[in-house]
């Protein structure tokens, strides 16, 4: 059993074949069953975001685990396997460990150190949990992943000092608009929004510069997702007169309005259905759309239709969504501006030199992954141990239960009282033999070149953890966490 990981970032991929390659909920449970019902695989989840979309593993093999992983997305993409595997990076055990706990800390984002990947890992753990493809393996790994990114949120101030995938599509597009008159932003009212209290990214931005040119700024919403949802409440923080929520599910859309009236008084917020949302671009100066929709929510047409009583009034579309949900032809049309995700890395690439005031939070997360991964590492090998001490102790009670039968056989009289008595003492001389090698072994085998000593103990003892006798006779106890 070894750890995979094969994916494609915004790092080693143009944005267009990100796109190419998004597979909506649904494909991705049908992609991650297809995966395990190969010989190859034998656990997988997919974490896909709006720059990544990367496969984890738990396979016997490498080269067989990563041809059938890369064909099955050439399958369904239906990108050549020869263009996909020209961007794919492929890491294995603890590298790939390695870069999970990374991808986790929002140290291989776009924007380093937001706090939305870990949501998005979460997400990728339930939908494998859903779709039958999560074991032990990727749940430890996928659990201990969060854990390491809650370490790095908590015990650091990396993601203070820097933004979220909104915050920095904000300012970016917040360039295309004029600073509006002076004016009172909306105050929060300090309820609770349900909604908006899901997202820890949302403190991260409130201790952001606040972009003045959404100051009585209307706005449309696009979706009522996780980021959807922290749009909402990041313009309405930061000054928007109204925002207009339309979702598919029209029930989520009027909740998240809801939420924004209930804590930023005295905003204007209210929910359509999304067959109108179209019409509602007439009236705002920002759109913002992140649906997860797998075609265009918004064509060049549908968008040139609702400019003829706008005026010279600008109109800004932020599209954070991946398939792209507005017609990049929108940018053709006068007095509109697109910022979308290939905009918003090169904007987070002119800004990577920029680590002041960061530098000795990005070396504390090294450290915490570093660590991570190591503990991680032992306790794995102290698992593997697991069976092969598993088996010594089968194959040593074999031997005892087969003396116990030749003692019946040479002295048939002898009483059941001397005859327990006598099995209760062999069974104790071999368990008291025993108990120091196998403890003494797993220890060992939680450091480096630790499966050295599993081996040995299988050469000596002729030992084969994979046999029925070994699995039907597992001691409960035996390799339980400590």
């Amino acid at each position: 059993m070894s750890v995979l990981a094969v994916g494609l970032s915004h790092r080693s991929s143009p944005v267009a074949l990100l796109e190419r390659v998004a597979l909506s909920g649904e494909s991705r449970l049908k992609v991650m069953s297809e995966m395990v019902g190969t010989s190859a695989v034998n656990e997988v989840m997919i974490v896909a975001t709006c720059n990544r979309m990367e496969v984890y593993a738990d396979v016997d093999k490498f080269h067989p685990g990563v041809t059938a992983i890369s064909e099955l997305l050439s399958w369904h993409t239906g990108v050549s396997m020869g263009e996909l595997t020209e961007h794919l990076y492929v890491h294995y055990e603890e590298r790939a460990v390695q870069h999970l706990f990374s991808v986790a800390c929002g140290l291989d984002s776009m924007v380093v150190g937001e706090g939305q990947i870990l949501g998005q890992v979460r997400t990728a753990l339930k939908e494998a949990q859903q779709g039958g493809t999560l074991g032990r393996v990727l749940n430890d790994l996928g659990q201990r992943a969060l854990r390491v990114g809650k370490r790095a949120h908590t015990e650091t101030h990396l993601d203070h000092a820097g933004a979220d995938m909104v915050s920095l599509g904000l300012t970016v597009a917040m360039r295309h608009l004029p600073v509006a008159a002076a004016g009172a932003a909306p105050a929060a009212t300090g309820g609770r929004c349900p909604v908006h209290a899901a997202s820890t990214a949302d403190a991260v931005a409130a201790a952001l510069p606040q972009p003045q040119a959404l100051t009585g700024r209307r706005v449309l919403v696009l979706g009522a997702g996780s980021m959807s949802a922290l749009s909402a409440n990041t313009v309405a923080r930061q000054g928007a007169s109204s925002v207009v929520v339309a979702n598919r599910t029209f029930e989520r859309a009027a909740r998240l309005a809801e939420c924004l009236t209930e804590a930023y008084e005295p905003i204007a917020s209210r929910a359509v259905p999304f067959e109108d949302a179209a019409a509602q671009i007439a009236d705002v100066d920002l759109v913002i759309s992140c649906t997860g929709a797998q075609g265009l929510v918004l064509t060049r047409d549908e968008v040139e239709a609702t400019l003829a009583g706008r005026g010279a009034r600008p109109l800004v579309f932020l599209d954070l969504a991946l398939p792209r949900d507005v017609d990049e032809a929108v940018r053709e049309l006068p007095g509109v501006e697109l910022v979308d995700i290939e905009d918003l890395r090169r904007a987070a690439a002119e800004g990577a030199d920029d680590t002041s005031g960061r530098s000795d939070d990005l070396s504390l997360v090294r450290d915490i992954v570093e660590e991570e991964v190591a503990e991680y590492q032992s306790v794995r090998r102290a698992e593997l141990v697991a069976p092969t001490v598993v088996a010594l102790r089968s194959k040593a009670r074999l031997v005892v239960d087969t003396e116990l039968a030749r003692l019946q056989g040479r002295l048939p009289d002898l009483d059941d009282k001397a005859r327990g008595e006598i099995t209760h003492a062999m069974r104790r001389v071999v368990d008291k033999l025993l108990h120091q090698p196998t403890v003494r072994v797993k220890q060992l085998a939680a450091g480096p070149n630790g499966d050295s000593y599993e081996a040995a103990l299988r050469e000596l003892f002729d030992l084969d953890p994979a046999t029925p006798d070994a699995v039907t006779r597992i001691d409960p106890a035996v390799g339980e966490e400590k």
